[in-house]
């Protein structure tokens, strides 16, 4: 209430109440332990993190949007909730992206035990999730209960449903208008229901829900009616779809009247008792208020601060020892040494975890040895399950933000997930927890939570292989603060920012291009188990002096041919290869324009609004007055990769294409 009134004289920036949840959540909050249990909420657990801990001065903060507020720093909403003394982990305003997170922080519990790791981990930890009754309609919602169920996972869900998704009903939303009575055919899944405004009746529902979970019995689900006596938020106004008797109806269930007419009424409370309670609580607001709004906003120069790792540089020195490789054996193909790097990896580090679609050897274990294994689709995860175990190497369901969403909550509890998402064609139903939640997990937490994942994908054309496995789009990941992106083009190179991208500590996109996984023109020796390369480190391939081609991926390739070829007409190109697009290497970039006054750059995406456009854009600005001609690109035509050899070579940057670009270049 009292942030209704800050928001009324605009002293917040936004209000949204826990009103009606209360009984439950301080229930809940009662029979689970903080600093020991984990926490992934929404934004009415207003009384569950009240009673795990959280100081109301501690809410108020989130609400005028103090540096100190623990939850963000200022930096999100008020009531996303987030401590990270009572693990309550960082919250965000994406409906149900919590759930697979809150599974893969329960499947960590579960990961460490079959490993024998107990540092960070206590034995009977349980994990609880909330929700309101509209999110259960979501996708991951599903994704998450069906891992739930299959691994037996120690995770509570609490439902608190109120009736209403903002304006909609939850018939509407709800086949049958009972998430409960849904979820019920899922295995090892406890099932309760209760009235979410009766706090004894909470009480005793949540504790079995919770030992249930803590005996290692399964997951379990409570389905909790509650109600929301004021509008969804004070953007909303609730009388417009709501009619008074309903209202009213709602009013006469409300925890806040109910519960301590009960105590009155049972002789476990006078009425000059909770007179005293109310008067405390109303000073202690006060005294919080108070306190609030002299706190300072934080300052302008701290908004970089936790973009990305402000410990571990992965662009620093530290990761460069490039230049002392420890090369045995023959030169092999990128999927061998993308093989060979995680294997030392994996044997360096017992925390690092391996799963996605089709990666291990086999999921019936039992065929271990009798069969040679898959391995991944493209061979690249093949034997690992083999040496390191089904604990650390194993098959996700086909469902890609399953993958990434488990990924951040193992993460967050430790573990080094590195994860693959089979094609990069199918890895936009990811994307939610990419954009929303990888990449803005330590900035929105002011570091004080943070899932360094690494997402391997195979990407791009010139394999036949159509619209659905040809697809390219990397400037739709670079364009996210807070992630890395990588695109070898070399074995060599591959294995170096794997190991780069494994260490570090930020969540990586490494897109493994899949024409480049068993070429021969772009083998190497193993470099051996140190062999690193820093982020944001470019490689001149072809020295020049004519024209600079900046590129990265398979069309390097189709550069370096094309400009031996153009070299008898008197035409010399020098060759660039990113390697790493965010960061890119700006100044091996600029020195090269700067020596040869001509700039093409190179990708295998549509040419408009692709990641060279921001190349371009940036070398216009830096380097206008060493420019002799306009910045030129070379990319895919705007359309999609047909899969007739005829259409796809139409499409795609080919050796003529970039003859002809340097042709034209080289004469303006």
């Amino acid at each position: 209430d009292k942030e209704v009134q800050l928001k009324r004289q605009n002293k917040i920036f936004f209000q949204i109440s826990g009103a009606g949840h209360e009984a439950v959540l301080t229930a809940a909050a009662m029979v689970m332990k903080p600093a020991y249990d984990w926490f992934y909420t929404y934004y009415r657990d207003r009384a569950l993190c009240l009673e795990l801990g959280v100081t109301p001065t501690e809410m108020l903060y989130e609400a005028v949007g103090a540096a100190i507020d623990p939850a963000s720093g200022g930096r999100q909403m008020p009531s996303h909730w987030g401590h990270k003394d009572y693990n309550i982990v960082s919250a965000s305003s994406p409906t149900g992206t919590q759930f697979l997170q809150a599974v893969g922080s329960a499947e960590a519990s579960l990961r460490a035990k079959l490993l024998g790791i107990t540092e960070g981990f206590n034995k009977d930890e349980v994990v609880l999730v909330t929700t309101g009754d509209g999110t259960t309609s979501e996708g991951e919602f599903w994704e998450s209960l069906n891992t739930a169920s299959n691994l037996k996972l120690p995770i509570v869900y609490l439902v608190e449903d109120n009736g209403y998704a903002i304006s909609v009903p939850v018939e509407v939303n709800t086949a049958g208008g009972s998430i409960s009575k849904l979820v019920r055919s899922f295995p090892n899944f406890l099932i309760e229901e209760v009235d979410g405004c009766d706090f004894m009746a909470s009480y005793d529902v949540m504790q079995r829900a919770v030992q249930y979970a803590r005996d290692r019995k399964g997951p379990a689900l409570v389905h909790a009616k509650v109600i929301r006596p004021y509008s969804h938020s004070l953007s909303d106004d609730e009388t417009m779809y709501r009619p008074p008797s309903e209202r009213e109806a709602d009013a006469a269930r409300d925890p806040i009247t109910v519960f301590p007419k009960w105590l009155a009424d049972e002789g476990y409370a006078t009425e000059p008792e909770l007179a005293a309670i109310q008067a405390e609580i109303e000073e202690l607001v006060l005294s919080a208020t108070d306190d609030a709004l002299a706190q300072p906003q934080p300052t302008a120069d701290t908004i970089y601060y936790a973009v990305y790792s402000p410990d571990v540089d992965p662009a620093s020195e530290q990761f460069d020892t490039e230049d002392d490789p420890k090369f045995s054996g023959d030169p092999t193909t990128m999927v061998d040494l993308l093989n060979a790097c995680m294997k030392d990896e994996m044997r360096r580090d017992e925390k690092i975890l391996m799963f996605g679609e089709d990666v291990a050897d086999v999921s019936r274990e039992e065929h271990l040895g009798k069969v040679k294994g898959k391995g991944g689709v493209f061979k690249v995860t093949w034997g690992l399950q083999k040496e390191f175990g089904s604990a650390r190497v194993y098959n996700s369901p086909l469902a890609e933000a399953n993958i990434v969403g488990r990924a951040i909550g193992l993460a967050i509890r430790g573990f080094k997930p590195v994860v693959e998402v089979q094609f990069f064609d199918y890895i936009w139903t990811a994307y939610m927890q990419i954009r929303d939640e990888l990449a803005t997990m330590r900035w929105r937490s002011n570091n004080n939570f943070a899932a360094p994942v690494v997402i391997r994908t195979t990407y791009g054309g010139y394999i036949r292989g159509a619209i659905y496995h040809s697809q390219t789009g990397a400037s739709l990941f670079t364009h996210c603060p807070g992630l890395r992106v990588v695109c070898p083009a070399t074995a060599l190179d591959a294995n170096g920012l794997l190991r780069t991208a494994i260490r570090c500590e930020d969540p990586v996109i490494f897109l493994e291009h899949k024409h480049l996984y068993r070429q021969t023109y772009n083998k190497s020796a193993n470099p051996g188990p140190n062999f690193m390369i820093p982020f944001g480190k470019a490689k001149t391939v072809r020295e020049g002096s004519d024209v600079t081609l900046i590129t990265y991926g398979a069309t390097l390739q189709r550069a370096v041919t094309a400009a031996n070829a153009v070299a008898d007409e008197g035409i010399s190109v020098e060759v660039i290869d990113l390697r790493t697009l965010s960061p890119w290497d700006r100044e091996t970039v600029f020195a090269s324009v700067k020596k040869t006054s001509r700039v093409i750059v190179a990708y295998e995406d549509s040419l408009s609004w692709g990641y060279g456009a921001e190349i371009a854009a940036e070398i216009a600005n830096e380097c206008f007055a060493w420019l002799d001609a306009p910045v030129k690109r070379v990319a895919s035509s705007d359309t999609f990769v047909g899969y007739a050899p005829q259409l796809e070579d139409a499409i795609l940057p080919q050796v003529e294409t970039f003859k002809a670009a340097y042709r034209e270049i080289a004469k303006y």
